[in-house]
């Protein structure tokens, strides 16, 4: 399962930068990754784990602006194309997982 958080942020004032770089960095300590500006994903192992990180970035909103968070399946996240110009790009391939007995 992969979590998708979409968002913007006001960065008109030196406050609304710091809050964008505080709620950036926070994403980013939790195990996100940027995607494209703005959108950052970040693999779960289940619909549990993907409400756990959904749960801290809800925690972690600043007052101002827009954010969406949305989860796709593994399944789904390989349907999607991705092009650079033209040109198109294969996905990378999600994180392994490790199974414990």
């Amino acid at each position: 399962m992969w979590v998708l958080v979409f968002f913007d942020l006001p960065t008109e004032t030196k406050e609304d930068r710091k809050r964008y770089t505080t709620f950036r960095k926070k994403m980013m300590a939790d195990g996100f990754m940027m995607f494209q500006f703005s959108i950052y994903m970040r693999h779960c192992s289940s619909r549990e784990n993907a409400d756990v990180h959904i749960k801290r970035t809800k925690a972690n909103l600043p007052p101002k602006g827009h954010v969406g968070i949305i989860c796709i399946t593994d399944k789904q996240f390989g349907m999607m194309e991705i092009f650079r110009g033209h040109a198109s790009v294969p996905l990378e391939p999600p994180p392994q997982q490790l199974e414990l007995f």
